[in-house]
């Protein structure tokens, strides 16, 4: 049983290109800051965020609302994701879903230290979120897969075309508190899962980014690497992006303090 080409190709690239977006321009910027864009990039990279998350496209405000929420309630009941309070993945992003549903329609009460400074386009983001968006996506999937497919078994990817950002996001906010190692002590079970994250392009260092939640570089130990940094870092010696004085000065406070946890 393998697969063909041109489905481990298309499959592998959407993977890839929709989770580095996300924690390249929907983390690390829309919801941390930890850079600036020169003028009429973030416009580039809101459209191709879009583009390659498809169907899943989330929205940027709802995103770091949910972030920003994560950081401050970690772990706790206030957590909008979090394995120490749900039960399983399944309910762990049903209950993710919900409240970012209920934040994009003005339904959820935001704290206002969570709400501003994302970015925002508001015709994209709001035709990105209607159902014609996500069905027309959905099309061209399928319609890949007609085309391409060589077995009906291979179908059966379709659906994590569909859902790739909640399929990213269940593994990052399950698999990061829940298994791995620690490098600093945390009132939360944030954890780092791999030591060369190429599943998530450096989500899954949890452990690291919740001790130095601003710092762009999420991997901390020398044998670490974070391959969405390396992109961070070649973007700024092309002069499409600074990484703010004051990440600068936080990434510096953890190379100086870098210490295993006991």
């Amino acid at each position: 049983m393998s697969l063909p080409l041109p489905i481990v190709g298309f499959f592998v690239a959407h993977w890839v290109s929709s989770v580095f977006f996300q924690t390249f321009y929907l983390h690390r910027y829309g919801a941390h800051r930890m850079f600036k864009f020169a003028p009429g990039w973030e416009r580039v990279f809101h459209l191709l965020t879009y583009l390659c998350q498809g169907s899943s496209f989330l929205n940027p405000r709802g995103y770091a609302i949910l972030h920003r929420m994560h950081h401050a309630y970690s772990d706790t009941e206030k957590d909008p994701h979090s394995p120490r309070v749900s039960g399983n993945p399944f309910t762990m992003m049903n209950r993710t879903r919900d409240i970012y549903r209920d934040i994009n329609a003005g339904r959820f009460p935001v704290e206002e230290r969570f709400d501003g400074a994302y970015p925002s386009w508001p015709a994209l983001d709001r035709f990105a979120s209607r159902w014609l968006s996500s069905v027309l996506w959905g099309v061209a999937y399928s319609g890949y897969y007609l085309v391409f497919a060589t077995a009906s078994w291979q179908f059966l990817l379709l659906p994590i075309h569909f859902f790739m950002g909640p399929v990213h996001g269940a593994i990052v906010n399950w698999f990061g508190h829940w298994l791995g190692y620690r490098n600093f002590d945390q009132a939360d079970d944030s954890r780092n899962t791999l030591v060369f994250d190429f599943l998530t392009l450096g989500e899954l260092f949890q452990n690291n980014h919740h001790r130095y939640g601003s710092r762009p570089n999420f991997a901390v130990r020398w044998f670490e690497v974070d391959p969405s940094f390396v992109a961070v870092k070649v973007f700024e010696k092309l002069g499409i992006l600074q990484i703010t004085s004051t990440t600068k000065r936080n990434a510096l406070v953890a190379e100086l303090s870098v210490s295993p946890a006991e």
